[in-house]
């Protein structure tokens, strides 16, 4: 699955945008380098019913911002993505996807 992916699939579990699920973290604090992930993660638990892979997306981009490695853009295979910057917005307005 890729990092867009897991975005996509927390926006269909939660109803809401990966952004505005990573606004309400902020707001609570958890983008101060010490909290730990753990800590995110119980609250993500909680509040969206979230698993550990789809709340490290969402960790990942509460502490690193959009942004991605390169590592996995534009290859082929499951964990490929097709951008380094992360679109937050919500599946219906991705440009990607036009």
């Amino acid at each position: 699955m890729s990092f867009q992916a897991y975005l996509d699939a927390v926006e269909t579990k939660t109803g809401k945008t990966p952004r505005e699920i990573v606004d309400e973290a902020i707001a609570r604090g958890y983008d101060d380098p010490s909290v730990k992930a753990g800590v995110v993660l119980e609250w993500l638990k909680e509040e969206y019913d979230l698993g550990r892979g789809h709340g490290m997306a969402i960790v990942h981009v509460v502490k690193n911002g959009p942004t991605i490695s390169a590592k996995h853009v534009g290859t082929s295979g499951s964990h490929a993505d097709a951008s380094e910057t992360l679109w937050l917005d919500g599946k219906a307005t991705d440009p990607a996807r036009s």
